[in-house]
């Protein structure tokens, strides 16, 4: 579906009470890579929107980021239960759409980051994501994924972040699988194109079984 003009999104499920945006990562229209995620996450009751977006954009892919946000609510049978879902600097993003929801008008039931870039300034802000936060109102919780295997984005990032928001008081758990950058978000690294596919078979698929579980355990709030 195109959720702008020549942007388009994958949209997955039956109507649900649930909705997903399932952000992927700096990869330029990248949707397909987290296609086998997404299809997890539809059945086990959930619309998934996994949208193309572009970080190379000149305004860093936040156009596209924001109008996928639009789409996802006006899709959304429920706007209280909608879970943003970010793989990488697409993390970074949802991380910086939760902390800032009033900026946005959205008040996420969950955020979930997987392999979240927190070290780069959000993509959607330009900024470092902890600037300004300590005058935040703290809202929904986050759960940081991430691979200890990730040679792309050390764990220690995940770590790192989680303790800023816990100095805050914010609610934020960290969950370390065995995966790697790729896997934790069902794709597999292709270094003759140098790209991110949607994984097929093995241990990626393994992987974003785990990691659909646990997402899912949190689709009722």
């Amino acid at each position: 579906m195109e959720y702008a003009p020549g942007r388009r999104a994958d949209v997955f499920g039956e109507p649900a009470q649930a909705t997903i945006l399932l952000w992927h990562g700096a990869q330029t229209d990248a949707r397909a890579a987290v296609g086998p995620l997404a299809g997890m996450l539809a059945g086990d009751g959930a619309v998934v929107v996994a949208p193309d977006w572009d970080s190379h954009a000149a305004d860093g892919g936040r156009a596209d980021l924001l109008r996928s946000l639009d789409f996802a609510r006006d899709l959304a049978a429920d706007a209280g239960r909608i879970l943003l879902v970010g793989w990488s600097m697409g993390g970074a993003a949802a991380a910086g759409v939760a902390l800032h929801a009033t900026r946005f008008e959205i008040a996420p039931a969950h955020t979930i980051c997987l392999a979240g870039a927190f070290m780069v300034p959000d993509p959607i802000s330009g900024a470092p994501l902890t600037e300004g936060l300590a005058g935040a109102e703290v809202g929904s919780p986050l759960t940081l994924l991430h691979g200890l295997a990730d040679e792309v984005v050390p764990v220690a990032a995940s770590r790192d972040f989680a303790a800023d928001l816990e100095r805050l008081g914010w609610p934020v758990e960290v969950v370390e699988l065995a995966a790697d950058h790729g896997s934790i978000a069902g794709a597999d690294y292709d270094a003759g194109a140098d790209r991110y596919a949607p994984a097929t078979k093995g241990p990626a698929l393994v992987v974003a079984r785990q990691v659909a579980d646990r997402i899912a355990a949190t689709l009722g709030g």
